[in-house]
């Protein structure tokens, strides 16, 4: 090789490796659903406007809230971004865990995020985590079932009408089920469900000294009515079915009725996964006639780790996964409704999207939930599905495997209320609540 040749070669290699230098990858920490999976699928074209590469880790819920917590309390710096939700965001926040998300630009728009979903992932006043998506939840139902049990669904239920429907509905011999919900076990599952269902029956997780309150009525009818409908109508084995086991089954045409967050509308009415696609309905969550229906407020988020030495690579990121320009992306590709709902003001003002089916509802459902005034009796926390301090997902955690053994037949309603009470009340002494 020539002199000039040989020069070329290493200005040549040393551009590619300067270039390999420069390039930077982020890892991104997700959960496993739908939305999210679809943004995986547009990440290329992030990558192409900004060069930023990116790699995901995609978990089951339960998996993902134990790994990102490990990380984020350990400084583990594994992940760039983190997926969390309302109950993390303001508290790793107050402990300046998360990186503050107070200078995203004037195109982002900050302000037409919806108020109570940037409320809810804000700590002082400052927004330490951008929804992807926003939601609530509701009644999705076969509207062809519905008819043939000679029932109309209500646009405001009550758990006493659901458990008619859900009875009428069940064929056992062509395996449909009256009503799927979740049982299991996990905070942020099965816990998430019952504890909002638990509202409209007049529970609460404490009362104003910090007091466990499963030693109460209002908790034993809660159980007793939920296990006695599910027993009656609802699919065999769903003390281990969570969101993405429920939506399985609605979209296999096994379910009746499937109570579960708003997000999911988009997954049941779209034709090529779902065989109902033309027969669904909504409703709003059922009450009981107490005041508070059991709809919950949360959104999956996107949130930087302040240990990540990416922050701005990673800020780039959330602005654009997170942005009108992305809600259009996915709507120029596969129709308005599929794009992540629930997180801005003016996706609720686009005339395209007036016509979803379920956006009405959806919005209606958001906005009635109230995380400051969740429960009939007054009590000392903020959240619906969830009590808003640091100690709840450890408790909640095990309480819910105790109810998800009474699903499965393994214990009584009572033993498990037991449990739940000297559970609760054992870790909040320890934590110097009580």
């Amino acid at each position: 090789m020539t002199m000039k040749r040989s020069l070329l070669a290493a200005t040549a290699l040393s551009v590619l490796t300067a270039g390999a230098a420069m390039a930077q990858t982020i890892t991104i920490a997700t959960v496993n659903n739908g939305d999210m999976i679809r943004m995986q699928g547009y990440t290329d074209t992030f990558t192409e406007q900004t060069g930023i590469n990116v790699e995901w880790v995609t978990l089951e819920e339960n998996v993902l809230r134990q790994r990102v917590t490990t990380d984020i309390t350990t400084n583990g710096g594994q992940f760039d971004i983190m997926t969390i939700g309302m109950y993390e965001a303001p508290i790793w926040g107050s402990n300046d865990w998360l990186v503050p998300l107070d200078d995203l630009s004037a195109e982002y728009d900050v302000a037409d995020l919806l108020p109570a979903m940037a409320g809810g992932l804000s700590y002082d006043g400052t927004l330490y985590a951008a929804p992807f998506y926003g939601e609530s939840s509701m009644v999705m139902y076969r509207t062809d079932l519905m008819e043939a049990a000679g029932l109309e669904m209500p646009e405001a239920p009550t758990w006493a009408f659901i458990r008619e429907a859900a009875a009428a509905m069940t064929d056992r011999a062509n395996d449909i089920n009256g009503i799927c919900l979740r049982g299991k076990a996990g905070w942020g599952e099965g816990g998430a469900f019952i504890t909002a269902m638990s509202n409209s029956f007049g529970a609460r997780w404490f009362d104003m000294d910090w007091n466990a309150q499963f030693d109460t009525q209002p908790w034993r009818d809660t159980l007793e009515f939920f296990v006695g409908m599910m027993n009656e109508s609802g699919p065999a084995g769903y003390a281990t079915n969570g969101f993405n086991e429920n939506l399985s089954l609605f979209q296999q045409g096994k379910c009746g009725m499937w109570i579960d967050a708003t997000v999911a509308a988009s997954f049941v009415t779209n034709p090529n996964d779902s065989t109902v696609a033309d027969h669904v309905g909504f409703a709003l969550a059922p009450d009981n006639g107490l005041g508070k229906r059991s709809n919950w407020l949360w959104a999956w988020a996107l949130a930087i780790p302040a240990g990540t030495q990416q922050a701005d690579a990673a800020k780039q990121f959330i602005e654009w996964a997170t942005s009108k320009e992305y809600i259009e992306l996915v709507a120029a590709n596969e129709g308005w409704a599929n794009v992540p709902p629930g997180a801005r003001t003016s996706l609720y003002e686009n005339p395209n999207y007036a016509d979803v089916p379920f956006a009405d509802m959806t919005l209606r459902s958001i906005l009635s939930a109230d995380p400051n005034d969740s429960t009939v009796e007054p009590s000392p926390y903020v959240g619906i599905q969830f009590a808003a301090i640091p100690e709840f997902a450890g408790i909640a955690s095990e309480v819910s495997q105790e109810f998800s053994a009474v699903y499965a037949g393994q214990q009584s309603i009572d033993e498990a209320l037991e449990k739940a009470q000297a559970i609760t009340n054992e870790a909040m002494e320890a934590a110097g609540y009580r």
